[in-house]
């Protein structure tokens, strides 16, 4: 009986924890858009327009608790959190509540970026008309206090891991999560946030968190309304060499993989032959993919990263990367939806996108999730959901190809022209290629690729295309 009763706590445990693992998609959806800075009313109308139909599966959404006005608006105000009323300037509780409703409705999911490694360095008026007194760690609408923070100190050693969680970020009031207190407040700010439908969190400076305090918190948050704990994907930079490893916190939760985008941003900027992904994933150092969102890039690295991150300012190899990303079953997968931007502290347009006739966005709105060749491959990685890699070919340099069990094939070159046939496991027939093309009406506004009785697909890509890849699958057929 003791026996039993051991194993049925340890089996108890173990589904809860795996749990915070799982994304609730809602059935024949993938993938997770950041709608970085995006007006909660303009999401809903993405959610109900283009996300649902399109097959996406979720949004991140900007932080969404009260933050300090500074200056001249830059986009990194949001992460300076004056108070958890939900109020900034993507609107205020009454059109959030009323997006995530929506979103939902439309079997998209939304996960919070929520903000509660600290509050904000900056003292004056927020957005939901309170105040801070940063010098007297004062944030009276929570309300916070000097006891509720580590001491001051500035993260400066990151070999040191106490220096990592318990100092003063970039200068920010670094909170004790290991106060009973202060979690109490922040589970109080995060079941506010399942009340209102939302699905999971994307975990801010979770690295500068102690793992023990972030267990004992999102154990303490309600379950979602769609069913089961609420899916948490943490910010735990780990590229190696450093104190803080990204496994120690995957053991109940999922982390944002780092390492995958500037991995693959060299690859498909020809730093690294592409014939060298057959064996992508944990054999390149990433964690195992449950336990990963994968991403190329995201708000903070297309500003301050490396020249291994790829963004929309090189559209090619990142529409590439982007490909290869959803046509691999690695992770969690997580799109980027950017502003344009030449100040890498500006803030976003003060007016939501509007849309061309070809879908594309206006109003200094980038939209990356509405590329052609990005949201396309959503569907593709929606139509070979279940399946594994299989029939894959390389030239032993920069041409690649592989297919997705009998439901989808993909080939990529960045350099010369591949003209061949090459096998997959698809059933004969005439495929849309979703790269050049969109299937409307049965008919392909792009390029067509025809595969024979023996799955033998022939293949017709010049490295001088605009996108330097073929896809098909079987959602796709003509």
């Amino acid at each position: 009986m003791k026996t039993a009763l051991i194993l049925l706590v340890v089996t108890l445990s173990l589904s809860y924890v795996f749990g915070q693992k799982d994304p609730h998609f809602a059935d024949g959806r993938n993938t997770i858009v950041h709608l970085f800075e995006w007006h909660w009313d303009d999401i809903a109308n993405e959610c109900e327009n283009y996300l649902g139909p399109k097959g996406y599966a979720g949004v991140q959404v900007s932080p969404p608790s009260e933050n300090t006005v500074i200056g001249n608006r830059p986009w990194w105000e949001r992460y300076q959190p004056i108070s958890y009323a939900l109020t900034t300037r993507s609107g205020d509780e009454n059109s959030f509540a009323n997006m995530v409703q929506r979103c939902n409705n439309a079997g998209v999911r939304i996960y919070v970026d929520a903000v509660f490694n600290q509050m904000s360095a900056t003292s004056g008026g927020g957005t939901a008309g309170n105040s801070a007194d940063v010098g007297n760690l004062q944030y009276p609408a929570v309300p916070f206090g000097p006891g509720d923070f580590h001491s001051r100190c500035e993260v400066n050693n990151y070999q040191d891991p106490n220096n990592i969680r318990n100092c003063w970020l970039v200068g920010l009031p670094d909170l004790d999560q290991s106060s009973e207190y202060v979690r109490g407040k922040i589970v109080d700010y995060l079941n506010h946030l399942v009340d209102l439908g939302v699905t999971g969190f994307r975990v801010d400076a979770a690295k500068h968190m102690w793992p023990a305090d972030l267990q004992a918190i999102y154990g303490s948050v309600k379950d979602v309304s769609v069913g089961g704990r609420p899916f948490y994907f943490q910010e735990v930079i780990d590229m190696g060499g450093e104190a803080v490893k990204k496994t120690e916190y995957n053991s109940f939760g999922t982390v944002l993989e780092f390492k995958f985008g500037t991995e693959l941003g060299n690859a498909f900027q020809g730093n690294n032959p592409i014939h060298y992904l057959k064996n992508w994933g944990p054999e390149w150092g990433l964690l195992d993919g449950s336990d990963a969102v994968a991403f190329i890039d995201n708000h903070d690295n297309q500003r301050h990263g490396s020249g291994a991150i790829l963004t929309y300012k090189n559209p090619k190899p990142y529409k590439m990367a982007i490909a290869f990303m959803l046509a691999h079953p690695y992770g969690t997968t997580r799109i980027m939806s950017s502003f344009y931007f030449d100040d890498a502290d500006a803030g976003p347009p003060g007016y939501g996108p509007g849309f061309n006739d070809d879908g594309s966005c206006t109003n200094g709105w980038v939209c990356e999730h509405r590329w052609r060749q990005i949201s396309n491959m959503v569907g593709f990685r929606n139509a070979v959901a279940g399946t594994q890699i299989s029939n894959w070919w390389d030239n032993g340099d920069q041409q690649i190809a592989f297919g997705r069990g009998d439901k989808g094939f993909i080939a990529f070159t960045l350099n010369g022209d591949i003209n061949q046939n090459l096998q997959t496991s698809l059933p004969a027939g005439t495929y849309c290629d979703i790269i050049s093309g969109n299937l409307e009406n049965g008919s392909c506004t792009g390029k067509s690729v025809n595969v024979d009785g023996s799955g033998q697909a022939s293949i017709n890509l010049s490295n001088g295309d605009e996108d330097g890849m073929v896809a098909i699958h079987v959602n796709a057929k003509l």
